[in-house]
């Protein structure tokens, strides 16, 4: 009597997979090593008061982020440590981005530098960069030194 195998074909698939995750894997860890700047998701949003700047920054604390601002350019930056998970295992999907980041915002012209304002709650650094106050036009009277030259 013959032995019929059934063929599988999403078997080698399955085995392709895991060993490309395996491998990925191990990229990944060791590109979050520090060989790579990674840029964190902004927000820039604006009301007729202040320009608020949101960046996601989960898993940090405000001590590891620093915020820069000169010649009109607001600057995020700092690092992210990757934590080895703990036992023996694998990863099989990896998406959050470790190592070095860095953010550069270009703010507009008008922009109040020295009462900018940073705090950091749940993961997400708030910047609030407030506006200057706009300079409104105004009709100057012009005056005479002498009373006949009007």
């Amino acid at each position: 009597m013959s032995n019929v195998t059934t063929w599988d074909p999403f078997r080698e698939l399955t085995a392709l997979r895991g060993e490309v995750g395996r491998v990925l894997g191990t990229a990944a860890r060791q590109a979050a090593q520090g060989s790579g700047t990674w840029a964190p998701p902004v927000d820039v949003y604006e009301t007729a008061d202040e320009i608020l700047v949101s960046v996601e920054l989960p898993g940090m604390k405000a001590g590891e982020v620093e915020v820069e601002f000169d010649d009109h350019v607001l600057a995020v930056r700092g690092e992210r440590a990757f934590v080895e998970p703990e036992g023996e295992g694998r990863f099989h999907h990896l998406e959050r981005s470790y190592g070095k980041f860095a953010r550069a915002i270009t703010l507009p012209t008008g922009v109040r530098p020295d009462r900018i304002t940073a705090t950091f709650t749940d993961g997400v650094l708030a910047v609030r960069v407030p506006k200057a106050e706009e300079v409104k036009a105004r009709k100057i009277t012009v005056e005479s030194p002498t009373p006949d030259a009007r």
